[in-house]
Order: C-alpha cells, then sequence, then structure tokens
C-alpha cells in the first residue's frame, strides 16, 4: 500500500494509486469531508466503499462486458431513500456526474482502503484515477433496495477511465454464483434515456446523451406500446438477469406478465436490426420462465415481406405501429 499523502500534495503530484485521506485530497481537488458525490469547482469526487455498498444489495467495481476489451467501472449514484434521481435537492450529485462535460469537470474516482492508523475514524482512500462517462451509454437504471429493503430504482454510471488507472482485484465486482431472471418494473432498463424519477426520456437528458434517430424512435415506440398494454389490463414489466460466472446483469425489453410475451423493441425496419432483435429474444428466452413464453417484436412501422417472412419462420410474431394504434401482421 502506498504511504499516507502529505499535507503539501498537490494535484498535479497525485497519481493513480496513491492513499491518503478525504480532507488531504480535498486541498488537492476540493470536494468536502462527507457524502460519496462531492463536486467542486473542477472536479466531481467519486467515493466508493465496497463495505457500505456490499450492504445494499449493490457492488462498486470493475466488470468485463462480452466484446469490449476496454474496462468499465459501474458506480452507483447518490441516494440511500427512494428512487435515486437527477432533479431536485435529492439529484444534485447525480445531475453533476451526468453533466461533468458540459460543465468542464473531470470525474476523479476514489476507494476505501482502511482507516488512519491509531486515529479514530479517518478513513484511508485510494485514489483510482481520472474516468468519464461511456459516451454512448452514460447510465443504466437498475432494480434494488434502499436502506430502509424497500424495492427502488438506481441508477449506474458507467465510467471509462482516462489516461491511466490504478486497477486492483479487489475492485472487481463478484460474479454471479446462479443464473437468476427476476421480474422488475418497466422503467428499470438499459435505455440511457430513461429518467429514473420520471420513466420516460426527458427533455435534458436528450440534451446531455447523444443518440441516434432510431435509439430516440425506439423510446418513445417502448412508452406508447407500453402504455396501450396496461390501458388493455395487462401487467408489464421486464426480466433483469444475473449469469453464472458474469459480473454485469442483463436487462431485457417488455414483458407482458398477463399474455407471456417477450417483447423487443426496435427503432427501425432495417434487416441488421431485425437480426439483433432475434439473437436477443433467443438469449432471453433461454431465462424466462415458465417455459413456453410467445416472442415478438415491435417496429415502427411494418417490415418489408422478406424480414416478415423470417420472423414467421423463427416462430416470433410482428407488431408494428400504424398511426395511432398497434397492428399484428399476422
Amino acid at each position: 500500500m502506498t504511504d499516507v499523502a502529505d499535507a503539501s500534495e498537490t494535484a498535479g503530484s497525485i497519481s493513480p494509486g496513491h492513499v491518503a485521506t478525504r480532507a488531504e485530497f480535498a486541498r488537492a481537488f476540493g470536494g468536502g469531508p462527507q457524502g460519496g458525490i462531492l463536486p467542486s469547482d473542477n472536479n466531481v469526487l467519486l467515493y466508493a466503499d465496497h463495505k457500505i455498498s456490499g450492504t445494499y444489495g449493490y457492488h462498486d467495481g470493475w466488470v468485463s462486458e462480452e466484446g469490449d476489451a476496454d474496462p468499465i467501472f459501474e458506480y452507483t449514484g447518490a441516494g440511500r431513500v427512494g428512487h435515486q434521481v437527477f432533479t431536485g435537492r435529492k439529484g444534485v450529485g447525480n445531475s453533476a456526474v451526468l453533466e461533468h462535460v458540459k460543465r468542464g469537470r473531470a470525474l476523479r474516482l476514489f476507494v476505501a482502503v482502511g482507516k488512519v492508523p491509531g486515529a479514530s475514524a479517518a478513513k484511508l482512500h485510494r485514489y483510482v484515477g481520472r474516468f468519464e462517462l461511456d459516451p454512448n451509454e452514460p447510465f443504466v437504471v437498475r432494480q434494488g433496495v434502499d436502506e430502509n429493503k424497500n424495492e427502488r430504482k438506481v441508477i449506474v454510471f458507467r465510467l471509462r477511465p482516462v489516461g491511466a488507472v490504478a486497477r486492483v482485484d479487489e475492485d472487481n465486482i463478484p460474479v454471479a454464483e446462479i443464473t437468476e431472471a427476476v421480474l422488475v418494473e418497466p422503467d428499470v432498463a438499459t435505455a440511457t434515456l430513461i429518467d429514473p424519477e420520471f420513466g420516460e426520456a426527458t427533455e435534458s437528458l436528450r440534451s446531455i446523451i447523444p443518440h441516434t434517430r432510431a435509439e430516440h424512435r425506439a423510446a418513445r415506440l417502448s412508452r406508447e406500446f407500453q402504455q396501450g398494454l396496461k390501458e388493455r389490463g395487462h401487467t408489464v414489466q421486464r426480466f433483469q438477469i444475473r449469469v453464472e460466472g458474469s459480473s454485469a446483469p442483463l436487462v431485457s425489453d417488455l414483458y407482458d406478465v398477463t399474455d407471456h410475451v417477450l417483447y423487443q423493441i426496435k427503432g427501425n425496419t432495417r434487416r441488421e436490426s431485425v437480426r439483433m432483435a432475434i439473437g436477443q429474444l433467443m438469449d432471453y428466452r433461454r431465462y424466462v420462465e415458465p417455459a413456453g413464453v410467445k416472442l415478438a417484436v415491435v417496429f415502427p412501422a411494418k417490415p418489408s415481406n422478406d424480414m416478415l417472412d423470417l420472423l414467421d419462420d423463427m416462430k416470433i410474431a410482428t407488431i408494428y405501429q400504424s398511426g395511432s394504434s398497434f397492428e399484428s401482421a399476422a
């Protein structure tokens, strides 16, 4: 372990792996003595503590994602009671992280590593390094519990390193010991356009997070299709899936509990989107209980006859938007 930082340390001389108290890091980077997310003039300081996070049913740390050689550090947002949000007083820290580029601030991450020898309560933290939000998927929304053990939505930021970082095995998120699929609310999603407070794409999120037209269309399509199912008295949820040996959960698109149908939502009808929808549904179906779930894809328009034939061959229903309603291609 690196020695505790001297009080004369400056930001320029603190490198990843350096260990110090919050007070000493504050002299270099700003911030305050308490809290997990601490905005300052030029930085947003993120403090993680594996011992504390484990008691709330989540883990901050490195995850390995299939097909991605670059590391991701997942960091859970601020707020211990109720849904985590981006707005109001409860959302100050979370919005500071989300808007760090817009406000010209660097994200700097620290992990608790013990206490100062001989001190009563002063903790030591390891400086992991500088980060930025993943530009394509800056955060995901997952279902968890608060400190009162009530179900709630939590914001999980996806951090990518900027330059050198101190990566150690003890900061890795534990992998799942068993495969388990649980039902969660429909606004728990990997879709980065979802605001946990409102369950929809807000203008503030649209202005910060770049998305393709198809992704915006899919987010809108999902909300409208979901609303139609609920108006007909159907229960709509999603599956949050932890796969044995993996650390990052999968989250399906909409699941109609009433009719036992798993839906994939796509923002266009192009061949690559149809192929992706087929693969996603086949993957998710393996974990859905009871067996025999029906599969369907929802499109913003009617696909070509060739794509309809492909989906029919795979025994996947086709739903498409027509005006203000949704039609079945069958």
